[in-house]
């Protein structure tokens, strides 16, 4: 079995619960709450910029100058992300790029980032690929899944079309590729701690776009 195969075999029953979950639902019938929707973009400008700082962690322990390369940029392109799309979903809520900045980053955010940082720092490069990998995979998946349906929400539909574009998908092929060379390389303890974190990450972006539509908010 290849480790991609393997991989999501490990998180198949989340990524079911992801598909099914009403924030995706309301994504394409147009039907989930604005606020919901400005609650996942203020979150996501929060966690891309540590996403980033992930992405540019895993270029630092990349064996490989071609791997460098493409994780500086995939570092890079998070934080356009953050930049352009998420600004344009802001203005269209009347806010701006800097408030969005100046709100608190959530309870589930801040376990997400601080996870998946501690798992770069400390772990191998193929651990950090792991962690890393179900924010390009499953938002791949989404919008695969999502994109003929689209939605009669033109901000929805940028979403959808955006992880359903052809370049990004070119992008997760390019993560997944490298994913099962790595696969071929490392021992069955590393392997197994590339499960363990590849998993723990997918069950966090369950609970990102679940925090998003409780609108959640730090307890006390």
């Amino acid at each position: 079995m290849s480790l991609t195969d393997e991989l999501w075999a490990a998180i198949e029953p989340v990524y079911d619960e992801i598909l099914a979950h009403p924030f995706l639902a309301g994504l394409t019938d147009g039907t989930l709450p604005r606020q919901a929707f400005r609650h996942f973009v203020v979150q996501d400008s929060h966690y891309l910029r540590d996403y980033a700082r992930a992405l540019a962690v895993c270029a630092a322990k990349a064996p490989g100058e071609a791997e460098v390369r493409a994780f500086a940029d995939d570092a890079v392109g998070a934080i356009a992300a953050e930049q352009g799309m998420h600004a344009e979903f802001l203005t269209a809520f009347g806010d701006t790029a800097e408030q969005a900045a100046a709100e608190p980053v959530m309870p589930t955010t801040r376990a997400y980032t601080s996870y998946l940082l501690a798992t770069v720092y400390g772990g191998s490069f193929a651990e950090a690929v792991a962690a890393v990998l179900p924010c390009y995979w499953i938002y791949a998946r989404v919008g695969e899944r999502l994109l003929a349906a689209s939605s009669p929400e033109p901000l929805y539909a940028k979403w959808i079309a955006t992880y359903g574009d052809e370049q990004f998908q070119a992008v997760v092929r390019r993560v997944l590729d490298l994913t099962d060379r790595l696969g071929e390389e490392i021992s069955p303890a590393e392997r197994r701690r590339m499960v363990e974190h590849f998993t723990t990450t997918s069950k966090y972006e369950w609970m990102f776009w679940d925090a998003a539509w409780r609108g959640e908010t730090w307890p006390v």
